[in-house]
């Protein structure tokens, strides 16, 4: 006769729970028994199929032996009733039919019976069903572990993924970072009519000297993060920070018409910044800032750490109009000034002296007409 012990140590064989379903007191003492002989201890029984569905509400069963006829309620509805619960529909049942219900056992089994056993059992037969069982049983097991592994696994990926793409965000304009994620390599482009905006602290240096680097760093965040979200109001880009200098461009990688405007705008708004976080710090640092308009070349460089830069003589020139203009004022150029005459008000500065550009006429940015 099979041992059951054979293929599963004594360990599993405790561990499983067999609820023995039969309306004849000696069937289930016989079946009991067996199981017993088998080493399965954890043994319930139930007179009727009504008994066996109050038992399988309050305890988990790993096995059910289910007589097919019954009173009050036979293996059949038992089965019924079993595939319309969740939690049920997966337990495994080894139906007990006599011959002549033969066609019923089948039935039973189209609708979710893992086997039958015909009356009067055979002992090597029960041993093997039971066995074959509590395999399909275990095999389920590991494939529902399996799928919770591969599932964790994929929402972690997932996790990592929204991080690698909430950082590359931080880095890159939404456009470039999913041309990135597709895959493109050596993005690059060039843009006929940008704003480049530069703006440059005075005072911070002075500032820094007498300043913790922590809290040097903390205020300096507390500033540029107020102008982050300035032009991200705006829908403008910031391009980097260098020291206590940032840049931004208007412009790019979208075109847009307005793109000086929405730069000129950005630069008043962060003089307000300023008063305000100077008021918030009890500071008293003051900004220059330089407005250009014109063509770059602007894309992605870089291999371990990306950065997206701008180049051309545009770039250099916002920088220039930067350096030169007066403490608490943003300069343009007259690229700029073209585009915003009518609709911001200027002071005219005259030919400024700018390092390698010669002098460049420029005007004082003033308010919104």
């Amino acid at each position: 006769m099979p041992d059951l012990s054979q293929s599963l140590d004594l360990k599993e064989l405790a561990r499983f729970k067999v609820l023995v379903v039969d309306d004849s007191r000696t069937l289930r003492r016989i079946l009991t028994q067996e199981l017993k002989d088998k080493g399965i201890v954890d043994i319930l029984e139930a007179h009727d199929g009504l008994q066996a569905l109050e038992i399988l509400k309050s305890q988990v069963v790993d096995l059910m032996l289910l007589d097919m006829e019954m009173p009050e309620l036979d293996g059949l509805g038992v089965l019924e009733i079993l595939s319309k619960e969740d939690g049920l529909k997966d337990l495994s049942v080894i139906v007990i039919s006599g011959a002549e219900s033969l066609d019923n056992a089948i039935k039973c089994i189209e609708i979710g019976a893992d086997d039958y056993l015909p009356k009067p059992f055979n002992e090597v037969l029960l041993a093997a069903r039971i066995f074959s069982s509590f395999q399909k049983k275990r095999v389920r097991e590991l494939e529902k572990e399996r799928m919770e592994a591969v599932q964790k696994e994929k929402q972690l990926l997932e996790i990592e993924q929204l991080k690698t793409e909430k950082l590359m965000l931080n880095i890159l304009p939404r456009p470039i970072a999913e041309r990135l994620k597709r895959g493109e390599k050596n993005i690059s482009g060039s843009y006929p009519e940008v704003t480049i905006l530069f703006s440059d602290l005075v005072g911070f240096t002075q500032m820094s000297s007498q300043t913790s680097a922590t809290d040097l760093v903390m205020l300096l965040n507390d500033l540029f993060t107020r102008f982050d979200k300035r032009a991200e109001m705006l829908g403008l880009e910031k391009i980097k920070t260098i020291g206590d200098a940032y840049m931004a461009v208007g412009g790019l990688p979208i075109p847009r018409q307005d793109h000086a405007e929405l730069c000129a705008d950005m630069a008043l708004g962060m003089f307000e910044d300023l008063q305000e976080f100077n008021a918030s710090n009890d500071k008293s640092l003051n900004m220059r800032i330089g407005l250009n308009s014109g063509p770059v070349v602007a894309g992605v460089i870089g291999f371990t750490k990306f950065s997206y830069d701008l180049w051309g003589n545009t770039v250099n020139t916002a920088s220039r109009m930067e350096s030169t203009a007066k403490n608490g004022r943003a300069q343009v150029s007259t690229s700029t000034y073209e585009l915003l005459k009518g609709k911001f008000s200027f002071d005219e500065q005259g030919l400024v002296e700018c390092k390698g550009l010669g002098q460049v006429m420029a005007y004082m940015l003033g308010k919104r007409i």
